[in-house]
């Protein structure tokens, strides 16, 4: 590869990690094509980019994010990485899945909004709620609350309902 590219590579790679809420480091050394084809549209799915790059490039799209140093242990063999965009856990339950049925899929580490967790955490990882059910449950909670005054349950939810599609729309 030549150097222009490695740069170009890099600045992708560090254009990745600021959109992302959550970074995951994964090993796939033994996957087929075939399997690593598969993964990628699982993680597809659910809004997830997953990327092989060099671990000396990866390092170096690392050097401005904070706490950079504490994923260095993980850029060893070969790596992936997924890029969590709108969910900071959906890249958790992926992995977990598929690395059931799949034994060369190894979690790594992740950093979460610069919070690093090793590789014995992606159980607790996977089981934490994404954002969309964390909304489903603040809104039941809501209903719950205010339920006994029937006008006011209408305008909260109505006014949540719309700060919600405010968001969405500043996001798109």
């Amino acid at each position: 590869m030549k150097r222009d590219r490695k740069e170009q590579v890099v600045q992708e790679v560090a254009e990745k990690i600021n959109r992302s809420q959550g970074i995951y480091l994964t090993e796939f050394q033994g996957l087929s094509v075939g399997k690593m084809a598969e993964l990628r549209a699982e993680f597809r799915k659910v809004g997830v980019e997953y990327r092989v790059v060099k671990n000396t490039l990866i390092k170096k799209a690392l050097r401005d994010l904070s706490g950079a140093d504490k994923l260095a242990p993980g850029l060893a063999y070969t790596t992936g990485v997924a890029f969590g965009y709108d969910d900071p856990v959906a890249p958790a339950k992926v992995i977990k899945k598929f690395s059931k049925v799949n034994d060369s899929l190894k979690f790594k580490m992740a950093s979460i909004d610069g919070v690093v967790f090793g590789a014995d955490s992606l159980p607790m990882l996977s089981e934490m709620l994404t954002k969309t059910e964390n909304i489903g449950r603040a809104a039941g909670l809501v209903n719950s609350v205010v339920s006994s005054v029937p006008m006011v349950v209408n305008a909260v939810m109505r006014n949540l309902v719309c700060a919600l599609d405010q968001i969405a729309k500043q996001k798109h």
